[in-house]
């Protein structure tokens, strides 16, 4: 009831021209916000699903062979895990004041939140790849490309199956980010010819949803991942 009073029904009168963003078979443009949000909702229920495969496996594993994981986690880079943490929480909150600078007709802040939200996003994928990844590299951690074992790590070979998680799943996450990255831009276009405002700015509501569950996700896999083992990072092993 709240929601409907936050956001009553717009019916377009018989022979009206029609709201802004309003698709003809809808009864009004609740209905049509209703749907989106609940479209959004089922497609990140499957999401969880994948991730949550991905972690229960990862948990198996480190229960079976948890000194090779703590050994894998005390070779990741802690500083820039955290650093990723830090630019993935002000970007939903960039995001969150770009839905509400539309919702209130601010159009120019609009915009701007979205490309700052877009900039904390880049900033994510090029610390995670042109630092971490390649740090990773050149210290012959990755599997299957460039990996060295080392006789003196707890856990053996097992270790290398650490950093096939790491890997998979911090790649999995970045391809994500990517997705985003796209779906922000189109807004931003969008937003720029006139068609979020007061009225009308569902499609920002909709893939903030999507904005703000993929940062959820690195909120758990920067724990699991990095802080096994990541006090030894942070030199107070």
């Amino acid at each position: 009831m709240a929601d409907m009073a936050a956001h009553p029904p717009v019916p377009p009168a018989h022979g009206a021209e029609h709201p802004p963003g309003f698709a003809h078979q809808f009864e009004d443009t609740t209905q049509q916000r209703e749907a989106g949000s609940l479209g959004m909702w089922v497609f990140l229920v499957t999401e969880i699903m994948f991730f949550g495969g991905l972690f229960a496996s990862y948990i198996i594993y480190r229960s079976l062979h948890y000194a090779a994981f703590e050994t894998g986690s005390r070779l990741l880079e802690v500083q820039f895990g955290a650093i990723n943490t830090a630019v993935l929480i002000c970007s939903s909150l960039t995001m969150a004041m770009a839905i509400r600078c539309a919702q209130v007709g601010k159009r120019g802040a609009t915009t701007a939140y979205l490309l700052v939200t877009m900039l904390f996003g880049i900033a994510f994928i090029a610390i995670k790849l042109y630092f971490e990844w390649y740090h990773d590299y050149v210290e012959s951690l990755v599997p299957g490309i460039r990996f060295v074992m080392h006789p003196n790590w707890a856990g053996g070979s097992q270790v290398q199956m650490f950093f096939c998680f790491y890997f998979f799943m911090t790649g999995l996450h970045a391809l994500h980010m990517v997705v985003g990255l796209g779906i922000l831009t189109v807004l931003v276009l969008m937003n720029r010819r006139g068609r979020f405002g007061p009225e009308y700015y569902a499609p920002l509501e909709i893939s903030g949803l999507y904005w703000h569950f993929v940062d959820i996700v690195w909120i758990f896999l920067f724990p699991l991942l990095y802080l096994i083992g990541g006090r030894y990072a942070l030199g107070g092993g």
